[in-house]
């Protein structure tokens, strides 16, 4: 019994969270970061200032929420690194999780919250860059690493190498998103461009070899 209600409980709270950082990433695009205040945030999600203080004690901590969550994928975990072994599948698996990341609505959001704010509040810039681009840049480099080394990829710049693929998708998926309101392309026009991207790391860095 006991069991069941913190089962119930913890589903509670992660709904109040959700309803939360969903809230405050509507107001922060709507007033600005510096504009909405936690008791906004509060009325909003429909919870009491208690609750949100407990779960974000500052609007800075609500902040660094959104970023992480935001770049998780859908279960609330972060996204896989796939084994090395096979380039183009490790590839299509890569890319077809960061369009489906970056393609999200919320991700757009967060992007031009920090892109506003940016000029008077650059900190909410390297929040972003350090707590949400940067670990998945980083997993796609020792993705691209863990390749060269076992001989299924030519990858002496692993580094310069993840930035030109994600940039690829990114061009595709998330820049014009920025601009058009009405930007949506349709899967299978993603999956183009990512096997597009694909097929390009191929003739650049691919050796041929797949370990058995």
């Amino acid at each position: 019994m006991a069991e069941g209600l913190s089962d119930h409980h913890r589903r509670l709270a992660q709904q109040k969270r959700e309803a939360i950082t969903s809230s405050a990433t509507a107001l922060f695009l709507e007033r600005g970061y510096s504009g909405t205040s936690l008791a906004r945030i509060a009325e909003a999600a429909g919870v009491s200032k208690s609750t949100l203080f407990k779960q974000f004690p500052t609007k800075a901590a609500l902040f660094e929420a959104i970023v992480t969550e935001s770049w998780q994928q859908r279960s609330g975990q972060a996204p896989a690194r796939p084994p090395a072994g096979d380039l183009r599948a490790g590839l299509v698996a890569v890319g077809r999780q960061y369009a489906e990341l970056v393609g999200r609505p919320g991700m757009t959001a967060l992007f031009r919250i920090v892109i506003a704010e940016l000029p008077r509040l650059p900190e909410l810039g390297r929040v972003q860059f350090r707590l949400g681009k940067l670990p998945y840049f980083d997993s796609v480099r020792l993705y691209l690493e863990a390749e060269h080394e076992a001989g299924t990829a030519r990858v002496p710049d692993a580094e310069s190498a993840a930035n030109q693929f994600l940039g690829m998708i990114a061009n595709f998926v998330l820049w014009p998103r920025m601009l058009l309101t009405d930007w949506n392309p349709a899967a299978q026009e993603t999956d183009y461009a990512v096997d597009e991207a694909v097929e390009t790391m191929l003739a650049r860095y691919g050796t041929g070899h797949r370990e058995p």
